[in-house]
C-alpha cells in the first residue's frame, strides 16, 4: 500500500512559542525512528529558524509572504515536491503568526490532490499573557486573528503559563473553552509538554478521526497533474522580494542585513527602545565585544540571546515584524550601530 504522509500544522500568533514546539516535535519524531520534514513560512525575507533547524531535517522554505495569501498557492506544490524529493515519514507545517489557519487547512487539502497525505492535527500555540492583554481591550485585527487561530485548532497549547497568576490562568482557560469547546487545552511553560499526549489527544468527547468543526480528517487519492504542479510556481517569480514587504495591511516586516559586527550592549539598548508597534524581531548577529554569533529573539518586550555556530554561509541579519512602524527610523538606528552614519 502506498504510504500516506501524516501532516501536522502549527498555528499561533507571533512570539507564542511555535518554533520551540516545532523543535520538540522534530526531536520526538527522530526518537521514534521517523524521518521528519518541515515546511516553514516567514513573512520576512530570511527564515531565521530554518538556519538553525539542522541540515539533516529536509525543509521547504516559503519566504516573503504568508501561506494564506500571497504565496498560498505554493503550499500544495511545496508539500508535493518535499514528499517526492525526500520521502519523509511525517511533515510539520509551521505557519507565520499572521496566518489564518482555516486558509492553511484549505491549502493543505489542495495538496491532497497531488499526494496521499493525512492532516492529523492543527495545533495552535497560545501566549497566555498576550491573550489576556488582548482580551481586556477586545478589539483590533490581532485579537480577531488570535480568535480564529484558537477556534480552528484541534489541540491548544496554552504556553507561557509562568507569566500569569492563578486567577488569570482560570480566566484564560475559560476563554479558550468558550471559543473552542472541542480542543483539549494543554498548559505549558516554554512548550515543555508530553509530545505523545499532544499528538494522540483528541477532541473532547470524540476520537481523533471524528468530525470536528464541520471538517473531517481523511486522505484523498488523486493522480498528480505534473504540468499544473509545475505551473503553480509561476507567480512566485513575479513576487515582490523587496526588503520592506507589507502583508495583511496591518502587519508588515522589515529585513536588515549587517555588514559589520555590532556592540552587544548598544544592540540590547536599541532593542529595549523598540516601538510597541514592533511585536516580533529575530536574527543572527555577531557581537564585536564577545567575538561570538548569537540567535536573537524578541517578542512583546522580551528578548533572548542564544550562542550558536551556524553551518555554512549564514548572513548577519535581523527581521522585524509589527504594525505600521517606521522602517526608515529602524534602518537609521541600525546603521548608527554599525558606524555607517554618525550619531547626532
Amino acid at each position: 500500500m502506498e504510504h500516506v504522509t501524516p501532516i501536522y500544522i502549527l498555528s499561533g500568533f507571533l512570539g507564542s512559542g511555535k518554533t520551540t514546539l516545532l523543535s520538540r516535535l522534530i526531536t520526538y519524531f527522530k526518537q521514534q525512528g521517523l524521518r521528519p520534514a518541515i515546511v516553514m513560512n516567514e513573512i520576512g525575507e530570511v527564515n531565521i529558524e530554518g538556519l538553525v533547524a539542522g541540515e539533516e531535517v529536509p525543509t521547504a522554505e516559503m519566504l516573503s509572504g504568508c501561506i494564506c495569501c500571497t504565496i498560498r498557492s505554493d503550499l500544495s506544490s511545496e508539500i508535493a515536491m518535499l514528499i517526492q524529493r525526500e520521502q519523509p515519514d511525517v511533515i510539520v507545517i509551521e505557519a507565520t503568526g499572521i496566518a489564518n489557519p482555516m486558509e492553511i487547512l484549505d491549502a493543505a487539502a489542495e495538496a491532497s490532490l497531488y499526494m496521499r497525505i493525512d492532516v492529523k492535527k492543527l495545533i495552535t500555540v497560545v501566549d497566555a499573557a498576550h491573550l489576556l492583554h488582548l482580551n481586556i481591550e477586545q478589539k483590533g485585527k490581532t485579537y480577531r486573528l488570535m480568535q480564529e487561530q484558537i477556534r480552528a485548532a484541534s489541540a491548544l497549547v496554552l504556553n507561557k503559563m509562568d507569566l500569569v497568576n492563578d486567577q488569570d490562568k482560570e480566566t484564560i482557560q475559560q476563554l479558550l473553552g468558550r471559543w473552542n469547546p472541542y480542543a483539549p487545552i494543554i498548559p505549558a511553560v516554554r512548550c515543555d509538554l508530553d509530545v505523545e499526549d499532544l499528538l494522540q489527544s483528541g477532541p473532547h468527547g470524540q476520537n481523533e478521526h471524528s468530525h470536528v468543526h464541520g471538517r473531517e480528517d481523511r486522505d484523498v487519492h488523486v493522480h498528480v497533474d505534473k504540468q499544473e504542479h509545475a505551473n503553480s510556481h509561476d507567480h512566485a517569480d513575479n513576487h515582490d522580494h523587496g526588503h520592506a514587504h507589507d502583508s495583511h495591511d496591518h502587519v508588515m516586516s522589515y529585513t536588515y542585513y549587517f555588514s559589520h559586527a555590532v556592540n552587544s550592549v548598544e544592540f540590547e539598548r536599541f532593542i529595549a527602545g523598540l516601538p510597541r508597534d514592533v511585536y516580533r524581531a529575530k536574527g543572527i548577529l555577531t557581537f564585536n565585544d564577545t567575538n561570538s554569533r548569537f540567535l536573537f529573539q524578541y517578542a512583546f518586550r522580551e528578548s533572548d540571546f542564544l550562542k550558536i555556530t551556524p553551518q555554512g554561509q549564514v548572513p548577519d541579519v535581523v527581521v522585524f515584524i509589527g504594525e505600521h512602524f517606521q522602517k526608515s527610523l529602524l534602518r537609521e538606528q541600525l546603521e548608527m550601530l554599525e558606524g555607517k552614519i554618525s550619531r547626532a
